[in-house]
């Protein structure tokens, strides 16, 4: 007590303010279930997407249409040395910014000043990018975190899920949460995602289907501890042995030969949202181990579903059993991941209220399904596609071109490479519409067969032969067609419920950057390029388009209130890459584009400074004036 009066008192220096600032932040409610379930209605950013319901939608209003053009640089904060893109979303609590950095690195940041509270290194292992002890596709990425009751969930890179205190950074545990490794043996497993956690439990799964064997899950673990309650695999294992639950069984009969042995595939490693009303996790799986069926199953096999690959699933969050499942795209073999952005909302569709769950897929297809019970509403596509001539509109099954499947004799070419992938869409309620960055031509891949496979530790192996000199079947092309002038990148704001594109603005990318809505009907991206915009939600109009003072490795934004004061704020820059595996990119994966003149330069007009290198990347946080 004497403490408070004192300080109310006293005038006290710059330093002790400061200090007594942090551990104010700290003393305010702690996030718990309750918190996380009505976060929606708050004006902090407690969640990867805002709330459980991943809407990226926020309740402030103080920037707003009138003011927004007036957007500038509060502060920013070196996050780290890099190694890679930003992919990782801020979370805001109680007067702190935390932030995940490349190689998981994490720190909390006092959201007055950006100055730093505590940083915490988990010390992944560099070597998994190494030549011959790769395990990752895309880059040194690090999606995200989680807070609950005063602790911050860390899902580290090379496959460890651990827990810190949130006032001081302190490791509280540490366990896998990918499969052990014998002495010498290279793991095929990696954690690229942000776990999410409801009602004591956090959920996280793992990546690394390029790297077969690999077979993947998604896991459940004690909050408290970090013990392991449940598993969910998708994809069933060896059939001689018994199967760990009846969706495993089911899941076997729509695989043939020897699959279990290069494992199967079905990664997880961005899309997740949980129903606390349903208790229903909901995760998007990834692509077939290998690609190819018949490398995966065998030649002269049939098409079969290879159920749960390139699905969203339903699970009971209390006891890991299969709710439901709805697959995108049966017997996936052209990399077409159902792991983008899932995203729940209630939309009036038919004169009735439904509870659904969407999705902008990298098939090039939007899906709307009721999220209680798996049943298809809609789905439609966002830009050219050939690999379906349409969807039933009953079963809600593709119908799959039959030129689109290919062996090791006869090749295909296949669009999209990958329309919408990990740049996150934002809803906005009053609107009513979905804000997507996508490539709108998506991009073409050749595909065939490889005629030999064998195992290749290490690194990655796709089953394919890549740079085929063989022609190509290209099956006729359906879907909305967009004629632009070079950059093929754009935002969509798509309507969900009539399934239509109300408005479109160029620039952004299916991967990288991303979109935050608000109440004062306002839509914020970031696109990967290394620029803020804003437009009006319902028309699209830009108010703003400010250079952010980094071009390449660009984080999806969030918007949050601190004492009054509404921010913007964002994750850029990737210092030296280094470490490159010496593989060819993943498909669809585009050079960074060259550097543009820092934030203060290209705001004043001024050129360049003579490059120095790389700068390490930053959160940087915007506001009015």
């Amino acid at each position: 007590m004497t403490k408070y009066r004192m300080s109310w008192i006293i005038p006290a220096v710059l330093g002790t303010l400061v200090s007594g600032l942090a551990a104010v932040a700290f003393q305010t409610p702690r996030i718990d279930d309750k918190a996380l379930k009505n976060a929606a209605k708050g004006t902090e950013w407690l969640s990867y997407g805002m709330d459980y319901s991943e809407q990226r939608y926020s309740t402030a209003t103080q920037i707003n249409a009138a003011n927004v053009g007036k957007l500038a640089p509060a502060w920013s904060y070196e996050v780290g040395n890099g190694g890679g893109p930003q992919a990782g979303t801020p979370l805001y609590a109680n007067g702190v910014l935390y932030v995940i950095s490349n190689w998981s690195v994490t720190s909390a940041v006092d959201a007055a000043t950006g100055k730093e509270i505590w940083r915490y290194d988990p010390n992944a292992d560099r070597s998994m990018t190494q030549a011959g002890r790769s395990r990752l596709c895309c880059g040194v990425n690090s999606r995200g975190m989680a807070l609950y009751e005063g602790k911050v969930i860390v899902a580290v890179i090379d496959g460890r899920l651990e827990e810190i205190d949130a006032k001081t950074g302190k490791l509280i545990w540490s366990v896998l949460a990918i499969p052990p490794t014998a002495p010498g043996e290279l793991s095929s497993y990696s954690i690229t995602m942000a776990p999410r956690v409801a009602n004591g439990k956090v959920f996280i799964g793992n990546a690394g289907a390029e790297f077969p064997p690999y077979r993947g899950y998604v896991s459940a673990f004690d909050v408290n501890n970090g013990k392991e309650l449940w598993r969910f695999y998708t994809v069933p294992g060896d059939p001689s042995k018994k199967f760990e639950s009846k969706a495993m069984e089911q899941a076997a009969k729509t695989w043939t030969g020897e699959w279990w042995k290069q494992g199967g595939g079905g990664s997880y490693w961005d899309g997740m949202a949980y129903d606390p009303d349903a208790n229903l996790l909901y995760v998007g799986t990834g692509n077939g181990a290998v690609w190819s069926q018949e490398v995966r199953q065998g030649k002269g096999t049939a098409h079969l579903d290879n159920l749960y690959v390139a699905s969203i699933l339903a699970i009971n969050a209390t006891t890991g059993e299969l709710k439901w499942h709805y697959q995108c795209t049966p017997g996936d073999e052209w990399d077409y991941d159902a792991i983008s952005h899932l995203m729940l909302a209630s939309l009036r569709i038919n004169g009735s209220e439904r509870k659904v769950i969407m999705q902008a897929n990298k098939n090039g297809y939007f899906y709307v399904l009721d999220r209680l019970t798996g049943k298809f509403i809609s789905a439609e596509p966002m830009g050219p596609l050939n690999w379906a001539s349409g969807i039933d509109p009953k079963t809600g099954r593709p119908n799959i071109n039959p030129e689109a499947y290919y062996d090791s004799t006869h090749g295909v070419s296949i669009t999209p490479v990958q329309m919408h992938n990990t740049s996150q869409m934002a809803f906005n309620p009053a609107a009513g519409l979905v804000y997507v960055p996508i490539n709108v031509s998506g991009g073409t891949l050749n595909f065939i067969a490889a005629e030999q496979y064998a195992p290749t530790p290490g690194s990655q192996n796709f089953g394919i032969r890549l740079g085929a000199q063989v022609t190509y079947a290209k099956p006729p092309s359906i879907g909305p067609v967009r004629n632009l002038p070079g950059d093929k990148n754009i935002l969509s704001a798509w309507d969900p419920v009539t399934q239509k594109e109300r408005w479109f603005a160029e620039g952004g990318g299916n991967r990288f950057g991303g979109a935050v809505s608000t109440a004062a009907s306002l839509v914020f991206q970031v696109t990967p390029q290394g620029r803020l915009r804003a437009y009006t939600a319902d028309k699209g109009e830009r108010l703003l388009d400010l250079a952010i003072g980094e071009t390449v490795g660009l984080g999806p934004p969030i918007t949050y209130v601190h004492n009054g004061k509404q921010y913007v704020a964002l994750m850029g820059g990737q210092g030296p890459v280094g470490g490159s595996n010496g593989l060819p990119p993943r498909a669809g994966a585009a050079p960074p584009p060259p550097q543009e003149p820092g934030l203060a330069a290209a705001q004043r007009g001024a050129p360049p400074a003579p490059p120095t290198g790389p700068a390490k990347p930053r959160l940087f946080v915007f506001t009015l004036p």
